[in-house]
């Protein structure tokens, strides 16, 4: 299962020893506002840099806006910027019809694309029949409406046979994340401070506290 990091602030984007390898990094509006950068073309301009410098192989961008002349005008820089930089573009785009035009223009300049915020079995097939190439469900914010998300990204696994990909987004529980490798999802994505604190584990190091306890007893009793 593949690690992608929810941040577009570069200084998370290095993660402490113990930690798998990120596959890339994933970003929408509200992450690149919290990043202190513009939602605009500059401030995606400012992450592919920063994505290339960071040696990050993949960035995963959301447009802003369901305007179809934007969209192409936002690829024709960002494309030949990414390519320079040595880093792969996904465009993220809401799970909703009224961006289908957009979902069309980016899948003409042959970039892959990912369905955010797709919440229900319906979006999923809809998901599908548009030819995208990743879809991403907002696990935490479906469990916290009360909704059965494991049928939901079951569901999800099972087309990826489809080469539809399942990218379960915003992972916040050990218990969740091990159960998306358990059930074969393709991709998660987490917080930076998420996967570090993940890093160690107060039961790991107990036990090596133990060890060298027991080390040292033994030493001892053969002094």
């Amino acid at each position: 299962m593949k690690l992608y990091l929810d941040s577009a602030d570069a200084r998370q984007w290095l993660l402490p020893a113990g930690c798998p390898t990120v596959q890339g990094v994933t970003t929408n509006p509200t992450l690149v506002m919290q990043a202190g950068l513009p939602v605009s073309l500059a401030g995606y301009l400012q992450l592919v840099a920063q994505a290339g410098e960071a040696k990050i192989s993949e960035l995963m961008l959301q447009l802003p806006r369901a305007d179809v002349g934007e969209a192409a005008q936002w690829l024709e820089v960002l494309l030949p910027a990414a390519l320079q930089a040595r880093v792969r573009l996904t465009i993220k785009l809401p799970c909703h019809p009224d961006w289908l035009p957009v979902l069309r223009e980016v899948q003409a300049w042959g970039v892959p694309t990912l369905l955010t915020g797709l919440s229900n079995p319906i979006q999923l097939m809809w998901a599908r029949a548009q030819g995208a190439h990743y879809v991403a469900p907002y696990v935490g914010r479906l469990q916290a409406d009360g909704r059965d998300v494991w049928s939901l990204l079951e569901a999800c696994v099972a087309l990826q046979a489809d080469g539809l990909q399942l990218l379960a987004a915003s992972i916040k529980s050990a218990d969740v994340l091990s159960r998306l490798m358990a059930c074969g999802a393709y991709a998660v994505t987490v917080r930076p401070e998420f996967a570090a604190a993940m890093a160690t584990d107060p039961l790991t190091l107990n036990a090596m506290a133990q060890f060298e306890r027991d080390v040292q007893a033994s030493l001892n009793s053969n002094v």
